[in-house]
């Protein structure tokens, strides 16, 4: 079994796509049940015979319960950084690999066998898990959710967990250790260090997830009663709101983890397709810094209806708002390399400039939600549904596709359809908002997030044709991620042989390295001169002709200076 870093990535991308496909269908049953209460779904009579195909309560329950848990644990994580992160970070630093090559590999087969119990889940009596993907006790111990299902889903994200602690850990060590020569920290790509603070988050903070996870399990299979209280415990019992203090002091740096790669990925693609160095480099690493150092600080805002000290939730509400300071000056940055760049609107650099419109519109809407006065209304509403899926969701989502189409063509050796490829990014951008903009506004009217039939109560009842028009937005959302599968297969097959460097940047992995890379990724370790945004330099143009240059090239009228080893800039350029 290969250990190379590139077969690895390849492991996680076709396994991350199948569970955003199954994630992105359960979600779609959901908004069938808020658009046709109780209907049956057209085609699903095989699956559910006893009610002609309609989601019952408890299988709705257990359709939402499992659409979160899938998205996060199981499909967007494994696409940003098993897939992204582990193909582009070692290629990016001038690297042969990863600093822990076996590591990566078994992170992958535990991931694996968390995939395996998930759709096990769905196979055992009672169903899969339906306690909510938060798993809050006492719902999620055996009182409340009986049967195989839960556990099984239980032990699967805990399989996630040590997945995502072995690759953040791996992330780590190579970027500090494993730089190639004068790859300082002032010349690392953007995208590497999104994913270098977000592997940091990993390390620190999904153990909690996991220590929480086993006490749960322990609680479910072995009678202790750490979670449990009231009429259920025995001798005293336990406290389930220290659950909700654990997975929250895991669950809000997650924001982070998954949209930090996504930020490096915008800062790079903003720059390289506006032909100019990224405006304020320091200032947007060191806001990326600033908002991980923070994040473990703001988690309690989660928890300001859960019967908080007045006084905490002040302090949790100051540090929410102040951690919206360092991502405006990301925005900022970005908007003045926008200034007077010379844009091009390729595929990468729509998905880019889609996941700053998304974000910062999840961002706008969770100020809302960071204020006590504001939250205790709108907390057990769709609003939050909206919020955190514009910032967790669609952003997140659509940086997975600004990094693919990037580097499909370094993955594979050949080049998407770019016409599709910019159908597929502009329908589905402008679709998250038809959906989730929907949600927010059910949720302003007071429709609650997890409720089976909201029509049952009277005040929501003029809601159903909102409702309907949002889950047209989510059917025709998921009708337009056909033409990524159309212009996926399509390529695979038959698709161009890519150029050496498609999109003209200067990058060591689109300058150094091959189209796919070799198994040891260079056949030289390249000297890096300078960092990743030399592009439109007066000097460059004058001397080679062209508005960018290499990471590890030489100029002509610095070459004698230049001691050591050359990149092989002519064998891919």
């Amino acid at each position: 079994m290969s250990v190379d870093h590139k077969q690895v990535a390849r492991r996680y991308l076709w396994s991350g796509l199948g569970f955003l496909l199954l994630g992105g269908l359960l979600a779609l049953l959901i908004r069938w049940q808020w658009a046709w209460p109780g209907q049956p779904v057209p085609g699903l009579a095989w699956a559910l015979p006893e009610s002609r195909g309609a989601l019952t309560p408890p299988t709705y329950t257990s359709v939402f319960t499992m659409h979160g848990l899938v998205m996060i644990f199981f499909a967007v994580t494994p696409l940003l950084f098993g897939a992204l992160g582990h193909f582009v970070l070692p290629l990016a630093i001038g690297a042969r690999g990863l600093a822990f090559p076996r590591l990566s590999t078994l992170g992958f087969w535990v991931y694996a066998l968390g995939g395996a119990l998930v759709l096990v889940s769905f196979g055992v009596r009672l169903g899969p898990a339906n306690a909510g993907w938060t798993a809050y006790p006492p719902l999620s111990t055996t009182a409340f959710t009986p049967g195989l299902g839960q556990t099984l889903v239980t032990v699967a994200v805990l399989c996630a967990g040590v997945s995502a602690f072995t690759y953040g850990l791996n992330f780590v060590v190579t970027v500090a250790r494993c730089r190639a020569p004068g790859m300082t920290w002032g010349r690392l790509p953007l995208t590497v260090w999104g994913l270098f603070f977000a592997s940091v988050l990993n390390v620190l903070f999904v153990p909690v997830l996991a220590a929480a996870t086993v006490l749960l399990l322990m609680d479910r299979l072995l009678g202790t009663q750490f979670f449990i209280a009231g009429a259920a415990a025995v001798g005293g019992g336990g406290d389930p709101v220290v659950y909700q203090h654990l997975f929250w002091l895991f669950g809000h740096p997650e924001v982070y983890i998954l949209i930090l790669p996504a930020w490096g990925m915008v800062g790079d693609m903003v720059s390289f397709f506006s032909r100019k160095p990224a405006h304020g480099y320091r200032l947007t690493a060191g806001a990326m810094g600033v908002v991980s150092a923070l994040s473990g600080l703001v988690y309690a805002h989660h928890l300001f209806t859960s019967g908080m000290s007045p006084m905490l939730g002040r302090t949790f509400m100051v540090l929410t708002l102040l951690i919206s300071l360092p991502a405006e000056v990301m925005f900022l940055n970005w908007l003045m390399t926008l200034w007077r760049g010379s844009v091009r609107l390729t595929s990468p650099m729509l998905a880019a400039l889609s996941t700053v419109v998304v974000f910062g519109l999840g961002g706008i809407t969770g100020l809302a939600l960071g204020a006590v006065a504001t939250d205790v209304p709108l907390h057990g509403t769709l609003w939050v549904v909206g919020h955190f899926h514009l910032t967790m969701g669609a952003a997140s989502f659509l940086g997975v596709f600004a990094g693919l189409y990037f580097w499909f063509p370094k993955m594979f050796g050949r080049q998407l359809h770019e016409g599709l490829a910019k159908a597929h990014v502009v329908s589905s951008a402008v679709l998250f908002l038809g959906v989730f903009g929907g949600q927010l506004a059910a949720g302003y009217a007071g429709q609650l997030r997890r409720l089976y039939d909201p029509y049952q109560y009277t005040y929501l009842k003029h809601l159903l044709p909102l409702n309907q028009w949002t889950t047209a937005c989510a059917f025709l959302l998921g009708a337009a991620q056909g033409l990524f599968v159309v212009n996926l297969v399509w390529t695979l097959w038959r698709g161009r042989v890519a150029d050496a460097n498609p999109w003209q940047v200067g990058t060591l992995e689109w300058t150094c390295a091959a189209s796919p890379p070799s198994d040891e990724n260079f056949e030289r370790i390249p000297v890096v001169l300078r960092g990743p945004h030399a592009l439109s330099q007066p000097e460059v143009l004058e001397q080679l002709g062209r508005d960018w240059v290499g990471q590890a090239e030489a100029l002509p009228a610095e070459a004698p200076a230049i001691s050591g080893p050359q990149p092989l800039l002519e064998r891919t350029s």
